[in-house]
């Protein structure tokens, strides 16, 4: 009665995403040997860039830590343009492409792909590929058996995907709720995030960070303050410096921001989702410092978490070039030039060197997500 084994049977268990497609993965190669890679790349509607994330095929990753706009992968926005998926049985037609996705495709030396652009309530998410290393091999028949598989992982990416921004979107509503307001804006939280994001992909290689890793960093920074909604406002839209009580009282929204996230993650029932130390690290250590002066825990170097460390130099630096009712906006000049004196001091010596090196792109975040009279 028992003999038949579930070929999906660890979609049903606490595993990560990433396992879980691997799973999927496995399970196609049962009935179609030649797949040899399934990746997914998410898109960002505020910048329209299409970023990789998760793939399961080992050490064949053709476009670790790639990101491009939608603009700059015709072929790719040919598809969301017609919203239907794309074969292409012979990867030769693409070989004379002049687009770095296209290129490094063909290095790789795959030969066929099946593409499938991810919808959410009609929302598009990003892109789902098939790939193979022989021509011809996505036939009619094929191709009804991958619909179902594609359309299953990206039901799993989308339930991830939703899971956070629920979690996100509850943390931000929970400040609402007590009139409790942090004086900074959207726009910092928006640049601050795509900062952090910009130094993980930097340090990737040195660190050994994955796309998911890196994606995680740029969804779960805006939330590094979640803290200071417990902070009266006397102390929070205080237009001077605090004074020693007032600094102990606002040091204490490391620790509450952290417990809110444990209650949070307890109450929703989400202790099954991956990823949420990343979460929980960057609330409560992104005012630590690397000569042991900071806070909650006086923590030094390496025993502070890298995430952390990255959303510290990221929050800095928008501090440092942001006007703020005690203090004009720095230009970036001046900026960097203070990010390298407290590096190896309070601030990650690789993380504000990941930064300085980006500077075009650093420029394009602010032009892209300047104040305005909202935030």
């Amino acid at each position: 009665m028992f003999h038949h084994r579930d070929l999906l049977d660890d979609l049903n268990k606490p595993l990560p995403l990433k396992d879980k497609i691997m799973s999927a993965h496995r399970s196609i190669q049962q009935k179609f040997p030649f797949i040899a890679r399934i990746a997914i790349a998410l898109y960002d509607p505020e910048t329209r860039i299409l970023k990789t994330y998760l793939h399961s095929s080992g050490e064949d990753e053709p476009l670790a830590h790639y990101q491009s706009t939608l603009e700059n992968a015709p072929s790719l926005k040919e598809i969301l343009d017609k919203g239907l998926p794309r074969v292409v049985n012979n990867l030769v037609t693409f070989e004379s492409g002049a687009h770095e996705h296209t290129q490094r495709i063909g290095r790789q030396g795959y030969a066929a792909s099946y593409t499938m652009p991810m919808f959410h309530s009609g929302e598009f998410i990003g892109f789902l590929f098939f790939n193979a290393y022989q021509t011809d091999v996505f036939t009619e028949k094929v191709l009804s058996i991958l619909d179902i598989y594609g359309h299953l992982i990206s039901l799993m990416v989308i339930n991830e995907l939703s899971t956070f921004k629920v979690m996100s979107a509850a943390l931000k509503t929970t400040s609402h709720i007590t009139h409790l307001r942090d004086p900074e804006t959207g726009s910092h939280l928006d640049r601050m995030s795509r900062y952090s994001r910009l130094i993980a992909e930097t340090l990737a290689d040195k660190y050994d960070l994955d796309d998911a890793y890196i994606e995680h960093i740029f969804m779960f920074s805006p939330l590094h303050d979640i803290g200071k909604i417990s902070i009266p406002d006397s102390i929070l839209l205080k237009p001077g410096p605090l004074n020693a009580m007032e600094r102990s009282i606002m040091n204490t929204h490391t620790h509450i921001g952290r417990q809110m996230i444990d209650d949070m993650i307890s109450n929703f029932g989400l202790d099954s989702i991956h990823h949420l130390d990343i979460l929980k690290n960057i609330a409560e250590f992104h005012h630590e410092a690397v000569n042991g002066s900071g806070y909650p825990s006086g923590k030094t170097s390496d025993e502070i978490p890298l995430e952390a460390r990255i959303v510290a130099v990221a929050d800095v630096f928008d501090a440092l070039t942001s006007r703020r009712p005690y203090k004009d906006a720095w230009s970036n000049a001046k900026a960097f030039d203070t990010l390298k004196l407290l590096a190896g001091e309070t601030l990650d010596l690789d993380c504000v060197n990941a930064l300085i090196e980006n500077r075009q792109k650093v420029e394009s975040i602010q032009q892209q997500f300047k104040e305005n009279t909202f935030g």
